[in-house]
């Protein structure tokens, strides 16, 4: 077999260690999914309330995106899965998008929650989907000896 110097087979496993800034994102996404999951199954019917009309079963759509949450925040432990977790919350995050806009729509609706609350959630859910992709999808460089 011919092997270029310095060049590690893709069975030698190259140091694939995540930075530390990477490991509190990671953290912080991780938790972020793992309490929101928690509370779509805790305080499902005021999750529920907070779903859009148009939105068919708001139960089911509030316990169907609280197990995805899981599901997600799980497989960011481990290196080999972490890629396809942060895709997958990625694109939950994306589709929970018209829950925000709802409440921001009809914020009368939500009298609990304060109104600057209902406008920052939207550039929170950017910074959100920003950290998902940065913190998931970038490992440190290969390092060859």
């Amino acid at each position: 077999m011919i092997r270029l110097k310095n060049v590690p087979l893709a069975s030698e496993n190259p140091d694939r260690r995540v930075s530390g800034a990477k490991l509190v994102g990671l953290a912080v996404v991780f938790l972020w999914f793992t309490l929101g999951g928690i509370l779509h199954f805790s305080a499902t019917q005021i999750e529920a309330g907070l779903v859009p009309p148009y939105i068919p079963h708001p139960r089911a759509a509030v316990l169907i995106s609280g197990v995805f949450e899981l599901l997600g925040a799980v497989g960011l432990l481990w290196q080999s899965s972490r890629r396809i977790a942060g895709i997958g919350l990625f694109l939950l995050t994306v589709a929970v998008t018209p829950v925000h806009i709802y409440m921001l729509q009809y914020p009368e609706r939500f009298p609990s929650i304060p109104y600057w609350l209902l406008v920052v959630r939207l550039p929170v859910q950017l910074g959100l989907l920003a950290l998902i992709v940065w913190s998931s999808s970038s490992i440190a460089p290969k390092r060859f000896r």
